[in-house]
């Protein structure tokens, strides 16, 4: 049975900002910028909040019909460089330069780590071709293992290979890294370290040939 997915709107913006709350808060990278556990309780669902104003602005949010995952995108034209993430599979999406300050600022002005994720992120991302960017993608911990992310990135990396479009996104573990990899995604360029921190997989994929009728 296939998933049902449909375009999140305003309407949706507190049950997407909960979950993505719910489906980071034992990611490496979240842990990274908020080491502390009651700290991250606090502030994280914050800075979840300011990742889908941003995309629910500027770029799409796709939702599976009973809510239990969603993926942030981007569409980055050609000759632009959008980056800053919060997570792997993350970013401030701002091209602004103060993107990352600004966010920073209206989620914990006290956390540097929250605009240094994002600067750090900008500055791997692939400049020059048009591509679609996942920002982040995520699924309620009690139904994960099923298969939903998938089909949420499928669902657009169909809509690439159509139109000859690329797709980037930042692996934020070597569990997600390994599945990209298997939609086709390959590590570009060298692995993000963060200071004192995990690992980020900058990732790439070309889209796939079509063949037949």
């Amino acid at each position: 049975m296939g998933v049902a997915i449909r375009t999140a709107g305003e309407a949706d913006r507190e049950s997407v900002v909960r979950l993505l709350d719910e489906a980071f808060q034992d990611d490496p990278v979240s842990g990274w910028v908020f080491p502390g556990a009651e700290d991250r309780r606090e502030h994280h669902p914050g800075l979840m909040a300011a990742f889908t104003d941003i995309v629910l602005a500027a770029g799409r949010i796709d939702v599976t019909e009973d809510g239990s995952a969603c993926a942030l995108w981007l569409s980055i034209p050609a000759g632009d460089h959008d980056g800053g993430t919060e997570d792997g599979d993350s970013g401030d999406g701002d091209s602004d330069d103060d993107g990352p300050a600004q966010v920073r600022a209206a989620v914990d002005p006290d956390n540097e780590r929250i605009e240094l994720i994002g600067r750090l992120t900008a500055a791997v991302h692939p400049s020059g071709r048009a591509h679609e960017y996942l920002w982040m993608i995520g699924v309620a911990p009690g139904r994960q293992g099923e298969g939903l992310g998938t089909a949420l990135i499928e669902s657009v990396l169909d809509r690439c290979d159509r139109e000859g479009l690329s797709a980037y996104l930042e692996a934020s573990s070597a569990r997600s890294r390994k599945l990209y990899e298997r939609l086709g995604f390959e590590v570009t360029g060298p692995v993000l370290d963060l200071p004192d921190g995990p690992a980020m997989w900058p990732m790439w994929r070309e889209p796939r040939t079509r063949t037949g009728s």
